[in-house]
Parts: structure tokens; C-alpha cells; sequence
């Protein structure tokens, strides 16, 4: 039987791009557009939702008065944060998250998706959710970070236990680990963090050892799971099925919220966890089980990273299609493939799952190899105490 499933939405949510990414609209909006050829928003099943921005006092559930004040600020006036202050907030200019014209405004309107999906799960509207350029993760409390100026998965797990869960569950697969959540909820017991992500011995932001688990009341509802450059599919699922399953399994979550990033793709330019397109499908798979085991299927889908034009928009399509339990043809809309030309000006992959082998040293690869299962093996041991 098809579960309600929501899917958030809206052109307003295109007005975020806190960095310098002049692509990042437009795989937005082929990733869209391909979810739309192949029919996806059509189904009965699929309510699609266009979300309001967060407010503020929803934004201060999770970030201090004194930045989201600063924030609004330099959203106003980006040249302000030229100053001293605008460093201590994450914000100056030539950092990874500048201040931009109309960042408080556009950021809020992730929030406001992510947070309306939440609810719609929680008052069992719709069993899951989606929503395709969400999962602004490496945001803190008081600084902006890694492209992501507010935590838009830090306010749908407050959200939901303001709402009365006991339990939330936060799973990161994108290739960077998934430090502002786990530092947001790093003491608190009701909410499990966990990410597989490459080292950050080689990749921002530097985070995410197997030591860090939680302190105080929150000791052991942290999972990390950092793998080495050029793991590839098996580690990377290994990491998903045997560490991450097991954890969300055990701490019985009322709803799981996962953020999908694309960039563990061997094709993408900032990173290189080397997954292939398959692997990523069955990543997709392996949480939707997770979910229907632990929660019953509430689950809520962050979608965001991902800086590959080639990529994005199958990446974005798999995943919904995973959750409606659809099976796509192979051969991606030609009509889709013609009007993507067009806006790119090249020809992109005509086929969902087709890959390009990534040119990767056999040496290196088996080295990766071994080191990516010792890692899982320790993990899975410290998951088991």
C-alpha cells in the first residue's frame, strides 16, 4: 500500500545560494523538473506542498537571538560584516558562507520546508516527506558554516519534540559529516546523531571522529562512522547497513530524519568517497528499510549537496521514487533530456543509473579498502557496548 507522502516545494526556495555556485539553480531546477517528467507529483499519493518561511521565534528554537540578529543584519547589509564581528559569526567575506543580500530571508524559507514537512509527519498527515534542497546541517547555534547560514534539520527534530516525540533519530550519507546537528543535540539523550561521511582528516569540516559519541546525558547518541578518500559502494553500505541500521534499530526513533546529499558520488567535485550511482540507490533503499523498521515509516527526507550538474537531478529523482516504492524506467524523458540541453548547453547522462568508471589507482583503492572496514568494524563494536 502507498504511504501519503509530502513533497515540500516552492520557487522561493531557489533564493538560496549562500556562496559564489552560480550552477546551484539551475540543479535545482532540472532536478525538478526531472522529478516532475517522470510523473512522480502526479501519483494520489504524493501531496505536494508549497511551504511558508520559518518565523522568527522558530529560528531562535535552535540559533541564539544575538545571531539571528546579526544574520538579519548583514542580510540587510552585507558590507557590514567586513568588520571583526562578522568573522565571529561564520559570515565575513572570503569564508565559505559570506554574507549575501537576502540570505536571512532566503535560509529561512529552507527552514520554513523542513519544518512544515515535520509537522505534516508528526500530525500524521502524511507518513513521510520530502523535501528536495533542504538539509542545511553544518550551521551551529551561533555561526554560520559550510554554505548553511541557519539548521534547518536542527529545527524539525525541535520541532518534533516540542510536538511530543520522545525520540528523534538524524542520519547524514552525504560526504561531509554532519557536525551542526550532532553538536546542536550532543547532550541531549532524546536525539540520535549519526553520519557516514569521508574523514575529516581530508575533507571539511574536520569532524566526525569515532570518539565523538555524546557527553553527559546525550554519552552514546552520537555515531560517526568517517571513512577514507576512494572507499567506494561496499564500505559506504557497509557503513549505512551494519553500523547506522543497527543504532536507529535499537533506539527505536519516533520519526527518522535523513539528509541525502549527493557529493559521496565519484563524479562530484568536492569530495571523494567514489560511490557510484548504484551505491547511492541502494543507500536510498537500505534507509527507507531502516525507517519502515524503526518508525513505521515516518520518516523525513532532507535533500540537499550535491555540486554536480550531471548528478544532482537523478540523485534527487531516485530518491523520491525510492520512497514512493516506484521503479523508473531506465531511460531518463526525452523531452527532459532535450530541455536540459538546452539550459546547459551539453548533453547530459541519458540513463538513471549509468556510470562512467571512476579512475581510481588499484593500490589506493585497496588501501582505502582495508581502512574503511577496520574503521566500520571499530564502529560497529562502540555501537554495540
Amino acid at each position: 500500500m502507498a504511504m501519503p507522502t509530502a513533497f515540500l516545494y516552492g520557487e522561493h526556495l531557489q533564493a538560496n545560494n549562500p556562496s559564489d555556485d552560480a550552477e546551484r539553480p539551475l540543479r535545482r531546477r532540472l532536478g525538478i523538473e526531472l522529478i516532475r517528467a517522470y510523473g512522480l507529483l502526479e501519483r494520489p499519493e504524493v501531496l505536494s506542498v508549497d511551504p511558508p518561511p520559518a518565523t522568527i521565534d522558530e529560528l531562535l528554537t535552535v540559533h541564539s537571538e544575538a545571531y539571528v540578529r546579526a544574520v538579519r543584519r548583514y542580510s540587510a547589509e552585507p558590507a557590514l560584516a567586513a568588520a571583526w564581528e562578522g568573522a565571529q559569526w561564520g559570515l565575513a567575506p572570503g569564508g565559505d558562507t559570506p554574507a549575501r543580500a537576502g540570505m536571512h530571508e532566503a535560509a529561512a524559507a529552507v527552514c520554513g520546508s523542513s519544518l512544515a514537512a515535520a509537522r505534516l509527519i508528526w500530525e500524521g498527515r502524511v507518513v513521510q516527506a520530502f523535501c528536495p534542497g533542504c538539509g542545511l546541517y553544518h550551521a551551529l547555534a551561533n555561526r554560520a558554516a559550510g554554505f548553511c547560514v541557519y539548521n534547518d534539520c536542527a529545527m524539525a527534530i525541535r520541532a518534533l519534540l516540542t510536538a511530543g516525540a520522545e525520540r528523534v533519530a538524524f542520519v547524514d550519507v552525504d560526504a561531509h559529516h554532519g557536525d551542526g546537528v550532532q553538536w546542536i543535540f550532543y547532550e541531549d539523550p532524546r536525539v540520535l546523531t549519526c553520519s557516514v561521511h569521508e574523514s575529516g582528516r581530508y575533507l571539511f569540516p574536520g569532524t566526525g571522529d569515532l570518539g565523538e559519541r555524546g557527553t553527559g546525558p546525550g554519552l552514546g547518541t552520537t555515531v560517526n562512522v568517517p571513512l577514507p578518500p576512494f572507499a567506494g559502494d561496499e564500505p559506504y553500505l557497509r557503513a549505512i547497513e551494519e553500523v547506522i541500521g543497527p543504532a536507529i534499530r535499537r533506539f527505536r526513533p519516533d520519526v527518522l530524519v535523513t539528509q541525502h546529499g549527493a557529493d559521496p558520488h565519484h563524479a562530484d567535485p568536492l569530495a571523494h568517497l567514489q560511490v557510484s550511482m548504484e551505491g547511492l540507490a541502494r543507500a536510498y533503499r537500505a534507509l527507507r528499510d531502516i525507517a519502515f523498521d524503526a518508525t513505521g515509516g515516518r520518516w523525513l527526507v532532507l535533500s540537499g549537496g550535491g555540486y554536480n550538474l550531471d548528478l544532482l537531478a537523478r540523485s534527487w529523482t531516485l530518491q523520491l521514487a525510492t520512497m514512493l516504492d516506484v521503479t523508473l524506467d531506465e531511460a531518463l524523458p526525452p523531452a527532459w533530456l532535450a530541455s536540459a540541453r538546452e539550459q546547459t548547453g551539453r548533453d547530459l547522462t541519458a540513463r538513471l543509473l549509468d556510470d562512467a568508471e571512476p579512475e581510481v589507482d588499484a593500490d589506493r583503492r585497496a588501501r582505502a579498502d582495508v581502512e574503511a572496514h577496520r574503521l566500520i568494524d571499530r564502529a560497529r563494536a562502540l555501537v554495540s557496548c
